[in-house]
Parts: structure tokens; sequence; C-alpha cells
């Protein structure tokens, strides 16, 4: 009987000669999977935390609006460097400031300002992501054939492809800002297009939460509860329809050019 703790002869036992198997995955840098781990905790933030406090901006408009409005001279420069800060570190959805952009500065003023919050937003989060994900997620998708091809296909595009492509990424209103700097920052994506991508692809949906905020504004309410007081639920309603139809048109739109562009996503 052989004994346990006796270590099989190769020579007498077949399987003792086989390596055990080692994939890709297995191979990885103990670092590389450490970033990678961080990167997936921080997309779950990203994705919890900004709709709570998004809900908690609106309802304090008209404070955060009085404050912004003190100092005319302040006041854009400060939305747009808080609107960057915010975005860019997952803090704060975008449509929740582009609504207090129109509802403070107006469509003219505020779309704009909004629209130059989204690209330092777009700067801080691709800078942060790659400082937390490094290679971690790079090697991780090409350990993976499928992944590793849609990676590839992505990164490796001419400039100007890869900046429209990241502009219908980004054109869905139900693209997660926070969560698509990350992505994109963490696969590979150069910076140039990813900006230029970025600036193209928020304006139609930061111009139409906007421009419904500021037709609310208009109306002299102090905030939105006061609209919904005075206005009745019916202007209200008919605010929220006109924004989920325009955001409606925008995702469909942007659905057929990523299937053209041969992406198809779950959007």
């Amino acid at each position: 009987m052989t004994d346990p703790t006796t270590t099989p002869d190769p020579s007498t036992d077949p399987a003792a000669s086989v390596p055990p198997r080692v994939t890709a995955l297995d191979a990885m840098p103990a670092e590389s999977t450490t970033r990678r781990n961080a990167a997936f905790a921080l997309a779950i933030a990203w994705v919890t935390v900004p709709p709570l406090i998004g809900f908690k901006l609106l309802a304090n408009i008209g404070a955060v609006g009085e404050w912004l409005k003190e100092d005319p001279s302040r006041g854009i420069p400060a939305y747009i460097l808080l609107f960057a800060i915010s975005s860019g570190l997952g803090i704060l959805p975008t449509y929740a400031q582009a609504i207090l952009g129109g509802w403070v500065f107006g469509l003219a003023l505020g779309a704009p300002a909004a629209i130059a919050g989204c690209v330092g937003g777009a700067l801080l989060g691709w800078s942060f992501s790659r400082l937390v994900s490094g290679r971690g997620i790079e090697a991780w998708l090409d350990a993976k054939p499928k992944a590793r091809a849609i990676r590839t296909a992505l990164v490796g595009a001419h400039q100007v492809r890869l900046m429209w492509l990241v502009a219908l990424l980004r054109l869905p209103p139900n693209s997660p800002f926070a969560i698509a700097n990350l992505a994109m920052a963490s696969t590979g994506v150069r910076l140039l297009p990813f900006m230029a991508g970025t600036a193209i692809g928020m304006t139609p949906r930061t111009i139409a939460a906007a421009g419904v905020a500021a037709a609310g504004a208009a109306t002299g309410a102090s905030d939105i509860q006061a609209l919904i007081r005075d206005q009745g639920w019916l202007w209200f309603g008919i605010g929220i329809v006109a924004l989920v139809a325009a955001f409606s048109v925008i995702s469909h739109v942007a659905k057929r050019a990523l299937k053209q562009a041969g992406l198809e996503t779950g959007l």
C-alpha cells in the first residue's frame, strides 16, 4: 500500500509528470489584480452614490442657486469648477448639475457652462481612473480572447474614429458619466479623442436638461418645490415628459449609430 505522505515517482505515476494548468488570469501579477479590484470597487461606488446626492442637489436647487448668483463674476467659474470636480470624482451626476446650470444661468449661459464642466470632469475622471486602475483592467480583459478583441478594436482605432465612438457612447442619457470615464480610461482609450468625444457626445443631453430647467426657472419659481406648488403638477409633468421625450430621441439615435459602427450595446 502506497504511503500517502510519499511524493509520487514521475517514472511510475504519469499524472505526476503533468504540470498544473496555468491560465492567463492565474499568471496576472498581484498588483494588476489589486488594481482591477480597486477599479471594480470604484465602479460600485459610482453607480450608487451620485444618484442619491443628485436628488439632494435638486431638492436644494434654490439655495445653491442663490449662492451662485451672489457674485456674477464668481458664479459661472465656480459652477464650472465644482461641476468638473464633482462629476470627475463621481460625486454628482451630470444631469443634476446641468439642470442646476439651466435653472440658475438660463439656457444661453447654463448649457455652455455645463458642457465645460463635463469636459473638465472627463479630464479629472480619466486621470483618476487611470491612477486607480493602472493596467489592471487592461490585463484582465487581455486574458479573455473576446474582450481583448473588442478592446483592441476600440483603442486601436484611428483617433478621429475613436473620437466619434466615444461621442456615441456618451450620447445616450442613460450612460453614467463617471462609469464611462472609468471604463474608457481603464481600457486604454487615449486622452485626446476621449476628451473631444466627450464634448460632442454630452452636448445634446446637456442642452436638453438645461433647457427644461431654464423654462421652469423662467416662471419665477424659487425652486422646484415652489414650481410644483405655484404652477401645479401639470406644468411640472409636461416638463418631465418633454425631457424624457428628448432623451428618448437622443438614445434612439445613439443606438442606431452604435449599431452601424459595429458596437452592439445594452443601452
